[in-house]
């Protein structure tokens, strides 16, 4: 761990040259990234001098008890122990602050929520997973904002696109994306029997046009008559937008506001989420498996959750971690499942650290 810091330890005194430098200051895009690299390594720093100074200091006091007595030697005995259980304190703080931060961290968030396995009890299921998040983001004081759905013959959803605004959204709500499974009795069962059916949820940290580059003659953009609800201008304007990346295949279509250029700057937003999680899966091989087992294919054997109605209970799969309060989760009451998941992934990214 020690080596470590001391390449923190110099990376910080090289950006603070970097951040006096006036070709720096003079860029706002370098010197934003520069000055958050900062700010991110300033703690550590902190910690490692203060390990450093209280290490002298147990050092000194072990150096003068040799030949020490009385009065003194007490002291110095007093100061040791005082050093040691500083230096012992620090470092587990510093191993606290060496766990990777999530490079998403303080970005907001694009979830895509799909109904998958089950027919129609699956796009109402959608809808429910939907609502929960709305809720859930209104305990956490996050903005939402729907950018597209597509509304299904029984009012659940299809599929259902929408941004989440907060400093604290990425944090809480990537450990949302993969299969969710709902056993129910559904609204369609006549005999009263307990179905399975799933959704897929995805969760994708909103970039700017800084983190991707889309080169506009790489864009096919198609404009198209909105249909289904949505004002008067609905099915009388060509207000509908399709933009389609060539050299990916990526395709997004927004059509819920009035002005075709809302829409254009909604599939934008959701374009440019795609594009960089697609480069990122591409870069690794590790973000590939993830977002593999996010999506997978909406089968009901590839879930990271289970909502359980006869037993009011909300299971993880995994980390296995299950509580009984359905009603609540489903009300917004997320947190102690968020909870649960950020303890295992701070655990697993210290015990990888040591």
């Amino acid at each position: 761990m020690f080596d470590r810091l001391a390449h923190v330890v110099d990376e910080y005194e090289t950006l603070e040259h970097q951040l006096s430098d006036p070709d720096v200051l003079a860029d706002s895009d370098q010197l934003r990234r520069l000055s958050m690299r900062y700010n991110e390594l300033g703690p550590v720093v902190d910690a490692y001098r203060r390990h450093e100074t209280r290490l002298s200091d147990a050092e000194a006091a072990r150096e003068m008890l040799v030949g020490a007595s009385g009065a003194e030697r007490d002291m110095l005995v007093e100061e040791l122990d005082a050093a040691t259980a500083d230096v012992a304190a620090i470092e587990d703080e510093l191993r606290e602050l060496m766990v990777p931060s999530d490079p998403h961290d303080g970005k907001n968030v694009i979830m895509e929520i799909r109904g998958a396995e089950g027919g129609e009890e699956a796009n109402l299921f959608a809808r429910d997973l939907y609502d929960m998040y709305i809720a859930y983001a209104a305990t956490m004081g996050w903005k939402v904002t729907t950018l597209s759905s597509a509304v299904s013959d029984m009012g659940g959803f299809n599929d259902v696109t929408f941004e989440v605004r907060g400093d604290t959204a990425w944090r809480n709500l990537k450990f949302e994306g993969g299969p969710h499974r709902v056993q129910r009795v559904p609204v369609t069962e006549s005999q009263g029997r307990i179905h399975t059916s799933s959704a897929t949820v995805t969760v994708l940290p909103e970039v700017d046009e800084i983190d991707v580059h889309i080169d506009d003659r790489d864009l096919e953009i198609d404009v198209f008559r909105a249909s289904g609800p949505g004002g008067q201008s609905v099915n009388t304007t060509d207000s509908a937008v399709r933009i389609t990346h060539r050299p990916t295949g990526v395709v997004v279509s927004m059509q819920d506001e009035r002005s075709q250029l809302q829409n254009k700057a909604r599939a934008m937003l959701v374009l440019r989420a795609r594009l960089f999680e697609l480069a990122e899966r591409e870069r690794s091989d590790e973000l590939s498996a993830e977002r593999r087992s996010q999506v997978g294919g909406g089968g009901r054997s590839e879930k990271i959750r289970t909502y359980n109605y006869k037993e009011n209970r909300v299971t993880d799969h995994r980390i296995g971690f299950t509580v009984y309060r359905l009603a609540g989760i489903l009300a917004g009451d997320l947190q102690v499942v968020v909870d649960a998941l950020a303890a295992e992934e701070r655990a697993r990214l210290l015990a990888d650290g040591e």
